[in-house]
């Protein structure tokens, strides 16, 4: 392939993943719904006209970094602080109860395999996609009905960054047990030495920005630093611990949310990320979905897997919130408000094609749970919200 191919390649990537993501906004369906739906639709599954090669690839690796990266930088420490045991815990349950069920699902429907097998591990990844939670549009819903400020709002919102994190921490786990040259015990011990090593670095390099910060406000080089900063964590999570690098990027984001200038680094990142870096990860999942593998069998697969990611988020957070004396209404507002799916669900997803846990026709499955999980959660929060207190 020529050098200059790869030019009209993100050409047309860019502006298909664009009309189709402002196309799905039109419909009231999240854009990177749209965004994939652009890659199957160049890819060789229907037109033909743009083929995955290394280079994109790679630059949808980046384009995960910036996203998990920025999800970091978008946490509040302080709402995760105020709201305390009772989001933890809602998120607790919120990530332990899908983790079972998509692994019961994968089961009972393709077998029960030994610990330790592939299909073992493909069963557990299943779940692991379940556990992420995006409350993006949640939250747009909420702040409408003027709720996003109250007890159930915070709750949500704090419940879902602890949620992302917990997620991250099963992913790292559950990657760590499939590599057959590493013990179980050193997956452990290396994970808790990158959180530890995290930690100790972290609040050196917290300082230092924060001294840069308060020096040079609101200037380029804080945003340039800050990148840097998410690709050595990346570097370091993979090279040294083990870890999964996107876990090294939310880490570099979470070190930098609470600077005074953490939203001036996200925006500057979003600019990346939203004109190139994103459309490319998000259209490149829809370049590797295997559309000519759907069968009837995985079509009612995929079925089930939304029904249970949808009822497993509402048991799991619902029962939780109730069991921390929210009432009965409230908890069920909470469990309905966790249940979206949306870009960490399709990061893991990736992850797991990346190291071989799950087969490409798979993405189809959590795409449509993405795409129904968006539809129904803003309908359903209204209609709970409009029955009153």
């Amino acid at each position: 392939m020529e050098t200059y191919e790869i030019f009209k390649d993100l050409a047309i990537i860019i502006i298909a993943a664009k009309c189709c993501g402002l196309l799905a906004r039109k419909l009231h369906a999240p854009m990177v719904a749209g965004e994939i739906v652009a890659g199957l639709l160049i890819g060789p599954s229907v037109l033909g006209i743009v083929a995955q090669t290394d280079f994109l690839s790679q630059m949808a690796e980046i384009g995960v970094l910036l996203l998990m990266f920025g999800a970091g930088l978008e946490t509040d420490l302080k709402d995760l602080i105020k709201t305390g045991p009772k989001a933890v815990l809602i998120a607790c349950a919120g990530v332990a109860t899908p983790l079972v069920g998509g692994y019961l699902l994968y089961s009972c429907y393709y077998g029960f395999a030994p610990n330790g097998s592939d299909k073992f591990y493909e069963a557990l990844f299943i779940g692991v996609i379940l556990t992420a939670t995006s409350v993006s549009i949640t939250v747009e819903t909420l702040r409408e009905l003027g709720k996003l400020k109250g007890e159930v709002g915070t709750t949500i919102l704090s419940a879902a960054i602890v949620d992302d994190i917990i997620g991250i921490i099963v992913l790292t786990f559950v990657i760590g047990f499939k590599s057959s040259s590493v013990s179980p015990s050193k997956v452990v011990i290396n994970t808790v030495l990158f959180f530890v090593f995290a930690i100790c670095v972290g609040m050196i390099i917290y300082y230092l920005f924060k001294l840069l910060d308060s020096k040079r406000p609101h200037s380029r080089r804080i945003p340039i630093f800050g990148l840097a900063l998410c690709f050595i964590m990346a570097y370091v999570a993979e090279k040294y611990f083990g870890i999964a690098d996107i876990t090294g990027a939310f880490v570099a984001g979470i070190i930098l949310c609470s600077i005074k200038d953490s939203e001036y680094i996200a925006e500057k990142m979003d600019i990346s990320s939203y004109m190139l870096f994103g459309p490319v990860f998000f259209a490149s999942i829809g370049l590797k979905t295997n559309i000519d593998g759907i069968s009837t069998k995985l079509l009612i697969f995929s079925i089930l897997f939304v029904i249970v990611g949808l009822i497993t988020k509402i048991i799991g957070c619902g029962l939780m919130a109730k069991i921390c004396r929210f009432k009965n209404k409230d908890a069920l507002r909470i469990g309905v408000g966790m249940m979206t799916r949306g870009e960490v669900a399709l990061i893991v997803a990736q992850k797991g094609l990346a190291v071989k846990m799950i087969d490409s026709v798979f993405f189809t499955t959590v795409i449509l749970l993405i795409i129904v999980s968006s539809l129904i959660t803003p309908i359903a929060m209204k209609l709970l919200y409009k029955s009153g207190d």
